[in-house]
């Protein structure tokens, strides 16, 4: 009987309200006490119950992006029998967790430990619930700042948060902290003590309540440097400033200036994708001139080839796919791009017109983007990942893990493209033409899945649209997106100009500017995109900062005090050309041109097309469905997706057989058309010179003339042109013609 009784007195506690304790001062905030406490002892995490089908019957939301859902399946759900208000102690809510009963996850809670005592203080005080009225985090923080360390020295990180009522507590113990950069310091994950195993500029960054903070630790190399380096180093512009005062504080030593055969070669492949042409650059190294690289800059950055260079390159980031489009609204979509870049359109502007975009996809080829991205989420999410390079699909099913972005600020976002509608047949890219227009319905929601109804549509941090306006939601987040205010959208680009010059970008990737992925110059960062927005985001002028910089003008070649540094931009860092580029550049060499006269559809059938007449060099593509086994090989992007992670420039044993015993070259050389006919009937001092300017923009070095006349002289005439074939192949498989430096 006294059993029943008792059980009766907990099935009422349970059915009635759950009340606060009365006792502010002992008060256990659901959602600023037991919540850190499930995240630290990772409940709610994706391997535990945070996984979308939770474990063992109980589901948490994943880093607790849902206190209230939370709460009622900790306190209400199975009848309630997590909790027991009689006995705390003994209630599976705490339990499990310290494997007093069984639990598949193990001893995550010590009987002994803080976590433990909160939980159990909250069950007594009646499980109070998550409320409106629960003081907001305004700020999160973890202290020092920044730590300037010896390798093995060692620095405990401290995190506080600030709530809105005006309080303060230490949160170290309930935050998880991890390591942007491993080489140079390690932390902790449950303490916050970091140590310092290596030399560089890292980061500590720390997750609290869907919260990101970072601190820096910089630990300099132990080279001994003189300031009169730094002092006396040339300086050209703001990027040098920034560049040097980084080294300085690392004990880098800036390498000197590139040579001019250096120099020619890089500026050509960067700025045009080319090769530069034997007369361009005897005349180049022949001119004493102040000002011929200022010259040399100029003329290329007014080259056609510059706009296909750049419209091939930006094709990446606009998904311009003939997997996605038929071939007539891709070369819509294809030619309002170069057109745009042609006439100089800014960033700003450029970005503008594709957010706002409609009409006919075959009059207006901006539209296109939308029928690449055909549903208000992939919309939102492309449109972030290609303007602000940040990556919000995890924030589709829940918070963000690795950013502030939250499941509810993704709907809102998403919301803003829910009433683009098309009309016109969509379809296979094999049949028709792909004429679609575009248009705005006058309603229509997206529905946030969680609660059932539509979120307010908004900008990422702005402002909320009114549901009802008649307006083109699209206007306002075209306002809001280029707007010199939204950091993301001008360190994006900025970052992404940056890395076609560096093989890398300041904060790397290039499209992951999350907090939680820190640059590795902040000042860098920010002072070339404080002159994207003084020059009303014109991105050419950019570039020319860049290429008159005395950064990029440095060598390839390392010194002893820098040949460990990876990303502080003391020298200039070799990289293999990417595969576009390469095919150009064995084209331009060799004189004999690739084929592109079929292309391969997603089921990954192939169709012949007549888009591209003879002599079309591969950055003249419009789209990466084109057919090439080399380009496929050597790494091209396949635009599937807005990610910079579909290149690769990474050097492969396939790539090396290719070159070694493929067509590719092979081929190219044994052609009737090749360069190597020219060559024949020249002197052996003519044939060595212009193979070196073809191939690697240089004279040959003395010791390279005498030994390879040598062997010309005892080559007998009928195996001649196998021997010039052979120098050819020589040179177009060394590291010095595969690789920009």
């Amino acid at each position: 009987m006294k059993c029943l009784i008792a059980l009766g007195l907990v099935l009422l506690i349970i059915a009635l309200p759950l009340k606060a304790s009365t006792d502010e001062n002992s008060k256990v905030s659901f959602r600023h006490d037991v919540m850190p406490v499930l995240s630290k002892a990772g409940c709610n995490g994706g391997g535990c119950h945070g996984a979308l089908a939770g474990k063992g019957g109980f589901r948490l939301s994943l880093n607790a992006y849902d206190p209230a859902t939370d709460y009622y399946n900790i306190t209400r759900e199975n009848r309630g029998r997590r909790i027991e208000f009689a006995a705390p102690a003994t209630s599976l809510f705490v339990t499990k967790p310290t494997a007093a009963v069984r639990h598949k996850g193990g001893k995550v809670l010590h009987e002994k430990s803080e976590g433990y005592r909160i939980l159990t203080r909250w069950i007594q005080h009646g499980a109070p619930g998550p409320s409106d009225n629960d003081p907001t985090i305004k700020k999160f923080e973890i202290s020092p700042t920044l730590s300037q360390l010896k390798k093995g020295q060692a620095q405990q990180l401290t995190a506080r948060v600030f709530f809105s009522d005006g309080t303060e507590r230490d949160v170290t113990q309930w935050a998880r902290f991890a390591s942007t950069d491993a080489t140079v310091a390690e932390v902790n994950e449950s303490t916050g003590l970091a140590k310092v195993i290596g030399y560089g500029d890292g980061a500590i960054t720390a997750w609290y309540s869907g919260q990101i903070a970072l601190a820096r630790i910089r630990s300099p190399w132990p080279n001994v440097i003189p300031n009169d380096t730094y002092n006396k180093a040339p300086r050209r512009n703001v990027i040098d400033d920034a560049v040097l005062n980084l080294l300085r504080r690392l004990n880098l030593k800036p390498s000197p200036r590139s040579s001019d055969s250096e120099f020619i070669r890089r500026v050509h492949l960067d700025v045009v994708g080319m090769l530069p042409t034997p007369e361009s650059t005897r005349t180049f190294l022949a001119d004493t001139s102040e000002t011929k690289r200022d010259e040399l800059i100029e003329s290329l950055l007014a080259q056609p080839e510059f706009i296909d260079y750049w419209t091939y390159r930006l094709s990446d980031l606009f998904l311009i796919s003939g997997r996605k489009l038929r071939p007539d609204a891709l070369k819509s979509y294809y030619q309002w791009l170069r057109g745009e870049m042609e006439k100089g359109t800014t960033w700003n502007k450029l970005v503008r017109q594709v957010i706002s975009a409609k009409g006919d996809t075959m009059k207006n080829g901006a539209t296109n983007f939308y029928s690449v991205h055909q549903d208000p989420e992939t919309m939102a999410e492309n449109v972030s990942q290609a303007f602000m390079s940040l990556s919000i699909n995890c924030a589709k099913c829940h918070n963000h893990p690795l950013e502030k972005w939250t499941n509810d600020q993704y709907y809102s976002f998403a919301n803003l493209f829910a009433r683009v509608r098309a009309k016109g047949w969509g379809g296979d890219a094999r049949n028709g033409n792909g004429a679609r227009t575009l248009f705005i319905a006058d309603r229509g929601d997206l529905i946030q899945p969680r609660t059932g109804k539509p979120r307010p549509p908004a900008p990422l941090d702005g402002q909320s649209i009114e549901s009802d306006s008649p307006e083109d939601r699209r206007e306002a987040l075209a306002a809001w997106l280029t707007s010199p205010d939204n950091p993301y959208f001008t360190r994006s680009i900025a970052n992404r100009v940056w890395a076609n010059f560096f093989g890398r970008g300041i904060v790397e990737p290039v499209d992951d500017l999350r907090v939680s992925n820190p640059a590795s110059n902040e000042q860098l960062l920010e002072e070339i995109a404080s002159y994207l927005v003084e020059n009303n985001y014109d991105l050419k002028a950019l570039m020319r900062l860049i290429l008159q910089s005395e950064t990029y003008q440095r060598t390839s070649k390392p010194l002893a005090e820098n040949m460990e540094d990876q990303k502080y931009y003391s020298r200039y860092y070799p990289r293999r050309l990417m595969a576009e580029v390469l095919q150009d550049a064995i084209t331009s060499v060799t004189q004999v041109s690739p084929k592109y006269d079929q292309i391969t559809l997603s089921d990954g059938s192939t169709q012949g097309t007549n888009f591209y007449r003879d002599g079309t060099r591969a950055l003249q593509l419009f789209d990466s469905s084109v057919t090439s086994y080399f380009l496929k090989t050597f790494g091209r992007n396949e635009r599937e997706i807005t990610c910079e992670c579909e290149r690769s420039n990474k050097p492969s044993m396939v790539q090396v057989l290719h070159l070694s015993n493929g067509d590719t070259l092979n081929s190219n050389l044994r052609s009737e058309q090749s360069c190597v006919n020219v060559m024949i009937p020249q002197s052996d001092e003519q044939i060595i010179e212009e193979t070196y300017l073809l191939c690697l923009s240089r004279l040959p070095s003395d010791t390279e003339r005498k030994r390879l006349s040598q062997i010309f002289d005892a080559t007998p005439e009928i195996e001649r042109r196998a021997a010039v074939e052979d120098l050819f192949w020589a040179l177009m498989t060394s590291r010095e013609f595969l690789f920009q430096h």
